[in-house]
């Protein structure tokens, strides 16, 4: 946890700052379905740089709202699961769906209705 964050006076502002990047969102969202390890996470998001993927996993980590669980075998075996406080922010995930779900439809609508003129 960041205590750093206690000085931010505005609740907006804390999980403005605790999510800012671009792909917290997608990782909050993949962990949301199932524990996964490195590698499927970054299958997952085929976009994302190795580096990047490890960075945000350790700023998701240390805000609390991702597990990340080394079991001690040979080669070793990390799993990142969402905590509490991560499964907590599901619905605005799932809000954000919603939403951006019917902007790209209207998207959609308004490009192919300018490009039938």
């Amino acid at each position: 946890m960041n205590k750093d964050l206690l000085e931010i006076k505005c609740n907006v502002g804390i999980a403005n700052v605790v999510m800012q990047g671009k792909w917290k969102f997608a990782i909050i969202h993949f962990l949301s379905q199932k524990t996964m390890r490195f590698g499927e996470l970054h299958r997952a998001l085929p976009n994302i740089r190795q580096g990047y993927l490890t960075q945000k996993l350790r700023e998701l980590e240390n805000y609390g709202l991702v597990h990340r669980e080394v079991y001690k075998e040979v080669p070793p075996r990390v799993e990142y699961s969402l905590t509490d406080i991560g499964r907590e922010f599901l619905p605005v995930t799932q809000a954000m769906e919603k939403w951006g779900k019917k902007y790209n439809e209207l998207l959609r609508e308004t490009f192919e209705e300018k490009g039938s003129e």
